[in-house]
């Protein structure tokens, strides 16, 4: 499954971090072995973190009170959180801890989310369970907490321990199931009468529990129990959603596990937490993960019945849509619309209340809806259970439920939340609002309303409503884009988001339906299009000329960490950890799979027979300077590089590939309108409860538009657009909208949006001179892609110097075109010398 922008964003940072963590971490041991008092006050995560993030840092120790990295990562419901967890513990194991192998600890805060990731880790054709293989080569074991495992599963393969940990406040730890002695983990320990052995681990791991006290006739006795185990092997621990469900009792727990490292992933992390990166609504938006806008329907009737009639209406609408887009495309939606009722139990039906059986009777009775169409999920009924929502062959279209569904519950198929419950009860829309969220397939159908998701509600307070579903959005990480509400209900102030259409502003109504944009577009007979870099640039690459010679530099170790012995070196028996150690290092070696390589490296070359070639060339130049055993145990780590190399060498062909197009005259980039300029349009529609103004709080004066929301825009491209504004040589400026105004095709997949497009004055000819298109960067975004951008913007500008723009369309004044990239550290020197 390929990363989403933001996605690969997370594991870039994370990457960042990680490097600086080894450094520091590096510094640490040398100051451990020259003074330890002196290195119990280097606090190595704490100054790698102030390196990278630059902001204060919250420490946190383990157990054994060593310094213990503790990162959350900020991800909001519907982006993606679990498979970026996965792509995480690789990362943590080869880059952090050195190793592919070992014991991973993945918390979760209740049983509906313990049962979706188990069932997905479980299933090697998920790709979670797919991206967890690739990085430990294939050797990959999922358990629960009531399976064993022993030290040679360790040693030999990743293996991830799923436990639920549903109680944010235990009075009493020993009170988890954990701590009980469970002879399934002896391999582990020493022998039960090796009472100078326990001592020694005792010593060297002193929070381990213990029947009996040091002071007592036969010595310590080490309790065989889970919990010490994974004391024993300090694992790599993952907390899904940890804000929902652990007080500082449970955390404290988790931390005396002696975690090597601690990854938390959450939509809204707390106060206290170390947060490495925060992905907002608005880039899931963007990536098309999400249905936007939510359509909001109070109806103002007294009966509920009449709200369940047209939120089944609605559903009926959608689905007749999406049976039109299937037959476009063949891809599947079956609408599905959510009801939460007052009362599910069987003993619980009365007048006073509505029961998700009077709701289920109206669908069947008045709706005529089939019972097989219909699911109850609750604590006693779950009609779902067993069922895949994504299947042709599943009937469900109703799902009625109380509070089942709120967290950890998902499927992009639901489109319509009906709430039915009291009007003072804030419970039903905070908490389910984020599960019709998800947009199916993560990408837009381009049918505006399979894009976007609808609440019908009945007997609320509009303002009081529009605060709720606010808070949800909050609650789901989405609060950036908790603006994007729109209320149906006719003459009434939501206090949600209004819609608006917005025009040119009345000094520039001349320019209307007048402002042209190039682009790369293809000439084909006596038509034009735009490029696609599928069809015109991926399908031109020759690979015959691709190069990964430089792989046979890379290089491998030829044994493993040392860390392992460390965590396992407990003793000199020979039934104990340390030996078990040993013996896996000798034995835990990886297979060369060629197929396995061909399909990891199929991703970036469209092509089998080559991907085999390349990988069959790879293992060769590798195997020059190593070893058939070195190569094998480097397996994965090979892998990954060889698709570093794939990967520039895919774009350095495909840049080939591009600019021959155009020296060939294939490939132009042209203006007028009948070749398929980029023309701005004379209305958009907005959706904004707060304009964007100056920051003396007076109006915008120079954006094209009378009207400019503030919501859609951050606040890099906020101070960029106030100084545009106030520049006396400067004519208009527009801010430009991702995914859906005017872009650029260069020679990657992934199209450039520009932040702003500007002109300047023409004091000469009473009109606008240079046309500028601008791209905004943070100094942290300085990076491969934006040097791509850069590029491709110089090769822009080399290529409109050459056109007289007067010549190719009469009604353009003699003018110019500056693409530019402007850094956060730079922007308003760059502007200085671009427009004053």
């Amino acid at each position: 499954m390929k990363l989403k922008q933001y996605q690969e964003k997370v594991i870039d940072t994370l990457k960042i971090y990680l490097g600086a963590l080894n450094e520091f971490k590096a510094t640490y041991k040398k100051a451990l072995d020259f003074d330890a008092d002196v290195a119990k006050d280097y606090d190595f995560p704490k100054r790698a973190w102030v390196q990278v993030a630059g902001k204060a840092y919250h420490s946190k120790t383990n157990g054994l009170q060593e310094s213990l990295p503790d990162i959350y990562l900020k991800v909001p419901t519907g982006g993606g959180k679990t498979l970026l967890a996965c792509h995480a513990i690789g990362n943590i194991q080869k880059t952090y801890l050195n190793k592919q192998t070992g014991l991973v600890l993945w918390i979760v805060p209740s049983s509906q989310i313990y049962r979706q990731t188990i069932s997905a880790l479980k299933n090697r054709a998920h790709p979670y369970r797919q991206v967890l293989d690739i990085s430990s080569g294939g050797k990959t074991l999922i358990k629960e907490k009531t399976e064993l495992f022993n030290p040679l599963d360790v040693t030999e393969n990743l293996v991830v321990l799923l436990l639920m940990l549903p109680s944010a406040n235990r009075q009493n730890k020993e009170t988890l199931k954990v701590f009980r002695d469970q002879g399934g983990f002896t391999g582990f320990f020493p022998c039960e009468d090796n009472f100078e052995g326990h001592k020694k681990i005792k010593e060297l791991i002193p929070n381990l529990d213990c029947f009996s006290l040091e002071n007592e006739v036969f010595g310590i006795q080490i309790k065989t129990s889970l919990g010490n185990t994974l004391k024993v092997l300090r694992p790599l621990v993952v907390i899904d959603e940890g804000h929902r469900a652990y007080g500082e009792l449970a955390r404290k727990t988790i931390r005396d596990f002696n975690p090597s490292f601690i990854l938390e992933l959450s939509a809204t992390p707390p106060p206290d937490s170390n947060e490495l990166v925060k992905i907002t609504g608005r880039e899931l938006h963007e990536e098309e993960m999400i249905k936007l806008d939510i359509h909001l329907i109070n109806k103002t009737s007294l009966d509920w019945e009449n709200t369940l009639l047209a939120s089944y209406e609605k559903r009926n609408e959608l689905e007749q849509k999406a049976k039109e887009y299937e037959a476009d495309t063949n891809e599947y939606i079956r609408p599905i619309c959510l009801i939460q009722v007052e009362r599910t139990g069987k003993d619980q039906r009365d007048t006073q209340y509505i029961h998700a059986e009077d709701a289920k009777e109206y669908l069947i009775k008045k709706c005529n809806v089939p019972e097989s169409h219909i699911a109850i999920k609750s604590s006693e009924k779950d009609d779902i259970e067993g069922f895949d929502l994504f299947s042709n062959d599943c009937n469900i279209r109703y799902i009625i439920t109380k509070q089942a569904l709120q967290e950890g519950w998902d499927c992009s198929f639901a489109y319509v939340l009906t709430i039915l419950t009291n009007p003072s009860s804030a419970t039903g829309i905070t908490q389910l609002v984020g599960r019709i969220l998800r947009q199916p397939f993560a990408h837009k159908t381009k049918i505006k309303a399979l894009d976007e998701c609808y609440v019908f509600t009945f007997r609320q307070n509009a303002k009081t409503l529009v605060s709720k579903i606010k808070s949800g959005l909050e609650d789901e990480g989405l609060g950036d884009i908790a603006g994007r509400i729109v209320s149906d209900e006719v003459g009434t102030d939501t206090g949600g988001l209004k819609e608006r259409d917005t025009y040119y502003r009345p000094g520039f109504k001349k320019y209307e339906g007048k402002i042209y944009l190039p682009k790369f577009i293809i000439q084909e007979k006596d038509s034009w299009r735009d490029l696609n870099f599928d069809v015109d640039i991926l399908s031109g690459i020759d690979w015959e000329n691709i190069n990964i010679d430089e792989i046979k530099n890379i290089a491998l170790q030829n044994k493993r960490s040392k860390e392992q012995e460390i965590i396992l070196g407990l003793s000199e028996e020979k039934q104990e950890v340390l030996k078990e150690t040993g013996r896996a290092e000798k034995t835990g070696t990886l297979e060369i799979d060629e197929v396995f390589l061909t399909r990891q490296i199929s991703e970036i070359i469209p092509n089998p027979w080559y991907c085999f070639n390349i990988g069959e060339k790879a293992l060769k130049l590798v195997s020059d300077n190593y070893d058939q055993k070195t190569v094998a145990t480097n397996f994965v780590f090979i892998i990954e590089e060889l698709k570093k190399v794939l990967d520039r060498e895919r774009n350095r062909l495909a840049e080939q590939v591009f600019k021959k197009m155009i020296t060939d005259k294939k490939l132009f980039f042209f203006l007028i309108t009948d070749k398929g300029s980029f023309t701005l349009p004379s209305r958009i529609k907005v959706r904004s409860n707060k304009q964007l103004v100056r920051n003396d709080n007076t109006p915008i004066q120079k954006s094209l538009f009378d009207y400019v929301p503030e919501e859609n825009i951050n606040n890099l491209e906020k101070s960029v657009a106030i100084y545009l504004d106030e520049q006396e040589k400067l004519l208009w400026w527009y801010r430009n909208m991702s995914r859906q105004d005017y872009h650029i095709q260069g020679w990657k997949r992934t199209k450039i949006y520009p932040d702003f497009i500007a002109t300047d004055k023409d004091e000469s000819k009473n009109d606008y001179g240079t046309i500028y298109v601008l791209e905004t960067k943070g100094i942290h975004l300085k990076n491969e892609d934006t040097k791509y951008k850069q590029d491709v913007f110089a090769l822009c500008n080399e290529l409109g110097a050459k056109k007289a723009w007067k010549e190719l369309f009469d009604e353009f004044p003699d003018s110019g075109f500056e693409f530019q990239v402007i850094f956060e550290d730079e922007w308003q020197n760059k502007l200085n010398g671009l427009i004053i």
